[in-house]
């Protein structure tokens, strides 16, 4: 297996949550740059060849080529190493697991959408997307709130998995379209225990909830 490509722009949620888990798996990425803003680069005929939707992240192994957060996430650690703690190795905890990186993959991606509106000058009705935003974050806080009358910190039990690591950025940089944390404070508990992961790594916008 040869070393992974990982085509980034370092701002995006996307990108950031890729190279992050990644950091925290302990995982080499060979990172090619692509100018998403203000050059557009990723609709470039190079680009599209590689992923037809124009979406960063792209991940290139050999002759694998993924383009969706959820399936490179999860390619790296069951491939490169399945037996780390952020992989679940009971099959209940491991389905959680993936329950949860599924609402960030759909629930969650608004935040992203409505991040990209407000900072790249990207197409969308902002304050639609924000509202959805505020929605999928009750839903996370919600949750979360039961998650501690049980005594359990994370989405899918008591330890920090693959799923709160691929949550954490959408809520995390919300700020840049406008959302309050203080409104979710289940929500700032929890992404402080997420920031202690070993291996986690920032990106500029990232609060040091407190």
């Amino acid at each position: 297996m040869s070393g992974a490509v990982l085509y980034n722009y370092d701002l995006d949620i996307d990108c950031y949550t890729v190279r992050m888990i990644a950091g925290c798996l302990g995982i080499a990425l060979d990172l090619r740059q692509v100018d998403l803003y203000p050059g557009h680069k990723h609709l470039s005929p190079k680009m599209r060849a590689l992923s037809p939707q124009g979406r960063l992240p792209v991940l290139v192994e050999d002759a694998l080529v993924l383009t969706q957060p959820l399936a490179i996430i999860l390619h790296l650690a069951e491939t490169r190493c399945p037996d780390h703690p952020l992989l679940p190795q009971d099959a209940i905890t491991g389905a959680r697991m993936l329950d949860w990186m599924t609402f960030a993959a759909r629930e969650m991606g608004v935040a992203a959408e409505a991040r990209a509106t407000a900072m790249l000058d990207a197409p969308g009705d902002l304050a639609a997307l924000k509202d959805r935003a505020k929605r999928a974050f009750r839903l996370l806080d919600d949750h979360l709130t039961l998650q501690g009358f049980d005594g359990l910190g994370f989405v899918a039990g008591p330890e920090v998995t693959l799923a709160d690591l691929m949550l954490f950025a959408p809520f995390a940089l919300s700020r840049d379209f406008g959302l309050d944390h203080d409104a979710f404070p289940a929500l700032r508990l929890w992404a402080r225990r997420v920031r202690a992961t070993p291996g986690f790594s920032t990106m500029p916008g990232i609060p040091d909830e407190r």
